[in-house]
């Protein structure tokens, strides 16, 4: 599989709500290419997922913020996504809880 990797420093000048709907953004590409059997299309969303769970809980602990706690939360979640049997129900879930962040992050923009 290609690596995939968020230039870090461009990253970190992002908020946290924008890079948590950017997070939420590669999550929902990996639930609907699960959903349609696309596992390639999964695979690469999953790689960029991770890379920017990664970046982000690296800011977060650099800066020591309590939100660390939240994203390594998010990311557990995740992962056990693709593990589970019950795939539909906990990505509904997963999707509910970074459109919250999307809708966020367009009203800091917008602001």
């Amino acid at each position: 599989m290609p690596s995939y990797r968020i230039d870090r420093e461009r990253w970190s000048q992002l908020g946290f709500c924008e890079q948590m709907a950017n997070i939420g953004a590669e999550v929902g590409r990996s639930i609907q290419a699960q959903r349609k059997g696309n596992e390639k299309r999964r695979n690469m969303a999953l790689m960029r997922a991770y890379d920017l769970f990664d970046a982000t809980q690296a800011q977060l602990a650099f800066e020591r913020s309590p939100r660390l706690f939240e994203v390594q939360i998010a990311q557990s979640e995740f992962r056990k996504l693709f593990d589970g049997d019950i795939f539909d129900e906990n990505a509904s879930s997963l999707e509910r809880y970074f459109n919250q962040f999307a809708v966020a992050a367009s009203n800091v923009r917008n602001s």
